[in-house]
């Protein structure tokens, strides 16, 4: 018998809020630029909290290591994150690739670390994300993996365990899925 709570860990950008998209690519948003959340992202967490799962939002921020964001922006735009959705922890990498940290995916670091401090069972758990960083993370991890949109055309290492158009449209299956 598996101990440990449920957890879904969602990617900030282009899950939980609206991301700029150039050229077929994402980016972060930047200070100075609105918080969109995306179209049904209060709804699914609520929906999903409802259901016991331990909400944990994960992401990648590089843009603070390379200048083009601020650190106290990401921490702000999170901390109303947090609050709005109804979040229970918020886990952040502010590294590039080149660091070579733990933390930034599609190492699992952030999931490893708040299995830990949180209690969570990972193989009960969800990892949900618009890029295929987030989903090698959740595999690595040893989550349940969710694509949110097409990938942006990226290549996967592994594929998702389900792709829908938004994180509303993953909840029945979050809460159907287990191990």
């Amino acid at each position: 018998m598996v101990t440990g709570r449920r957890a879904v860990f969602l990617d900030r950008d282009g899950v939980l809020i609206r991301t700029h998209v150039v050229d077929g690519k994402p980016f972060a948003i930047t200070p100075g630029d609105p918080v969109v959340l995306s179209e049904g992202a209060a709804e699914a967490c609520a929906a999903l909290s409802r259901a016991g799962f331990v909400l944990v939002m994960v992401t990648n921020q590089p843009d603070v290591a390379r200048g083009t964001s601020t650190r106290e922006f990401v921490e702000a735009t999170n901390r109303w994150l947090a609050s709005t959705l109804g979040l229970d922890d918020v886990r952040v990498c502010y590294h590039v690739d080149a660091d070579g940290c733990d933390c930034r995916k599609p190492r699992p670091g952030m999931l490893l670390a708040a299995a830990t401090d949180l209690g969570i069972a990972l193989a009960q758990s969800i990892m949900v994300g618009d890029r295929w960083r987030d989903i090698e993370a959740g595999r690595r991890g040893g989550c349940r993996t969710v694509l949110v949109g097409t990938g942006y055309g990226d290549a996967f290492p592994a594929p998702p365990d389900l792709t829908v158009a938004g994180l509303r449209d993953a909840v029945p299956w979050i809460c159907g899925s287990r191990e």
